[in-house]
């Protein structure tokens, strides 16, 4: 299973992912998000920098195949164990992972160049 941040899930909805994402999504099909990426995309479609929401119908049917991680007390005590500071969409998106034990794919330099968590 693969943990999604915000950009590479809504990549992977345009179908514009990076060759290496590509490849990456498909030797393992299992994605997941934190719950924040469900807030995050509601709101880049609330500001008009996404051009669907989510009750477009061909994205929400794509949603509904990801796994959602909720937004847990555990996953908060995990933002401790971070080695970054960033957005804290950004940080729960990353303490998801670590709190899960799961690879996340990000394009994001600052959790890119953690030590901390597990990237895909």
């Amino acid at each position: 299973m693969l943990n999604l941040d915000t950009h590479i899930l809504i990549k992977a909805f345009e179908g514009s992912l990076t060759p290496r994402e590509r490849n990456v999504l498909t030797a393992d099909p299992e994605w997941s998000i934190s719950s924040i990426v469900l807030w995050e995309i509601a709101k880049l479609h609330q500001l008009g920098r996404l051009a669907y929401g989510l009750d477009d119908e061909t994205s929400a049917a794509a949603m509904d195949q990801v796994h959602v991680w909720p937004i847990t007390r555990q996953v908060c005590l995990k933002l401790r164990a971070l080695d970054f500071e960033s957005e804290p969409a950004d940080e729960i998106i990353a303490a998801t992972s670590l709190t899960h034990d799961i690879p996340l794919l990000t394009r994001d330099f600052r959790i890119r160049k953690s030590k901390a968590v597990k990237l895909a």
